[in-house]
């Protein structure tokens, strides 16, 4: 029996590995740890089908080492503390420690996860944990800790690219028709980024011309795949898509989009923490500082469905969706961290003034630590004017108020504190 395209395609080396240039290119931090032969725990959070999996199998074979995998889905404690006693007992002392890899680690329990702490502590096992979920919200903090975290994008096109073209002129199948790429954008379009759904489309349509000779076109690839709708979305990857128009209905501010695509989540027995989660972000991203009591209710939400569940949970959720899609919105809060952290990057570990610094010591203070620093209760209004900012810093502005009522407020206020510096 033939295999599928994307397991008969699932790279063996790094030179074979496309896309994740910023973690395994030529000079990367995973590249780096992987050339030394030396590598510790870490987790690779992502989206499916950008290669965690293969990641992890490549690393175990550029190793030499003992390589064991658990399916979080299929697997107990029991089975961690078997595999945890192969690996200490299988040991040479000269060895790497085996690889103990978890796919879908969000979904072990606490109980799994602490199972899984005294090994990776001591190196009896280096652990690479794979998954689709944000770690702070999901693996234990002790476990986290421990571990790297390396965070895989989405494929872009120039990636998605290079992946058909080499299926096309390497696989023992494919290399034996005509394929001529004649469009790609529908292609590219459903595969959304993931290796394993485009490759899938790329087969689908591939077996449905009985012919050597195949032209792909964006018409015949939509075709198909309205054909054998489940054939490139298997086992609920279309969540992803889902959630996607969900979160941009709230954002558009449109109450009856975002609570349908609400009900498609419920109806197909989506986990109600992962919306929850969802609406905790947009309230931060989307609505920010235009509507402050977004974020408690969207945490309030989160702390309801978590206690209720289904089917009591969808009432909350479908609170929180709405006040969440009919609130103001606002980005600014999201705009200025991401403009500061790029500012930070571009300028480096920029002295903190002296004036700002703390003073414990008497060497300290003699060094001018807390000098002329301005205790703000003691003037009027609790304000005085008085630096903040690193010294090549000081007129740079990185956070702009956004044209809503709330921050029309906080513009004002600042205005009155801080004179021309907030007038754009």
């Amino acid at each position: 029996m033939i295999q599928p395209l994307a397991e008969r395609l699932r790279p063996k080396a790094l030179t074979d590995y496309v896309g994740q240039t910023h973690l395994v290119g030529e000079g990367a931090i995973l590249r780096k740890m992987i050339d030394s032969g030396r590598i510790s725990s870490f987790i690779l959070w992502g989206p499916p089908g950008v290669g965690k999996t293969t990641l992890a199998q490549i690393i175990a074979q550029k190793l030499e080492t003992p390589f064991y995998t658990l399916s979080a889905v299929t697997s107990g404690v029991k089975d961690v503390r078997d595999v945890i006693e192969k690996a200490r007992s299988g040991r040479f002392f000269s060895q790497q420690s085996p690889i103990l890899f978890i796919d879908e680690i969000h979904r072990f329990s606490k109980s799994q996860q602490d199972s899984l702490l005294g090994a990776v502590e001591t190196g009896t096992v280096t652990l690479i944990g794979a998954t689709t979920e944000n770690p702070s919200f999901e693996i234990i903090r002790p476990l986290l800790s421990r571990c790297q975290l390396y965070v895989l994008k989405s494929l872009e096109k120039a990636d998605l690219e290079a992946l058909v073209e080499r299926a096309i002129k390497e696989d023992i199948v494919l290399k034996e028709k005509n394929i001529l790429l004649q469009e790609t954008e529908a292609m590219f379009r459903y595969s959304g980024g993931d290796a394993r759904k485009l490759l899938n489309i790329l087969e689908l349509v591939v077996e449905a011309e009985n012919s050597a000779e195949v032209i792909i076109t964006n018409e015949k690839v939509v075709e198909r795949l309205q054909q054998n709708p489940l054939a490139y979305d298997k086992e609920g990857e279309m969540h992803y898509d889902i959630i996607s128009a969900y979160i941009k209905s709230i954002r558009g501010s449109d109450p009856d989009a975002a609570i349908y695509w609400l009900a498609r989540m419920i109806e197909g027995g989506e986990d109600p923490k992962f919306i929850a989660r969802r609406l905790v972000i947009s309230a931060s991203e989307d609505i920010g500082l235009a509507n402050p009591n977004a974020l408690l209710l969207a945490n309030a939400t989160f702390d309801a469905v978590h206690k209720l569940g289904w089917p009591e949970g969808r009432i909350p959720l479908a609170e929180a969706t709405i006040y969440l899609a009919t609130s103001p919105k606002s980005n600014s809060a999201y705009e200025a961290i991401d403009q500061a952290l790029a500012l930070v990057r571009e300028t480096g570990n920029l002295p903190v003034p002296l004036h700002l610094r703390n003073a414990p010591t008497q060497l300290m203070k003699e060094l001018g630590y807390g000098k002329d620093y301005k205790y703000a209760h003691a003037y009027k209004s609790n304000f005085v004017e008085q630096q903040f900012l690193p010294e090549t810093l000081c007129s740079t502005r990185i956070w702009h108020a956004q044209s809503n009522p709330s921050e029309a407020k906080l513009k004002e206020r600042m205005q009155t504190l801080w004179g021309e510096r907030f007038n754009n």
